[in-house]
């Protein structure tokens, strides 16, 4: 399993699963990050936390522990 926080920078991939429960999952997916979509890594930030994507036209800041709920192909 390959999570969002394993993808390379400058890298684009799709969401094949969420993992994570109730509020959690409902906040990803109200982000925009939902099964199918093509999310592209735009930088991570020096110490790792957090981390810019573009997702559906727009640009979005994802935790690490967030990323981690996020399998990807």
């Amino acid at each position: 399993m390959k999570t969002l926080r394993q993808v390379s920078i400058g890298s684009t991939t799709k969401v094949v699963k969420l993992h994570g429960e109730g509020p959690v999952k409902r906040r990803i997916m109200d982000m925009g990050i939902t099964k199918g979509v093509e999310v592209y890594i735009r930088k991570v930030a020096p110490l790792g936390d957090p981390i810019e994507v573009t997702v559906r036209g727009y640009e979005l800041s994802i935790r690490k522990a967030d990323a981690d709920m996020i399998e990807v192909e």
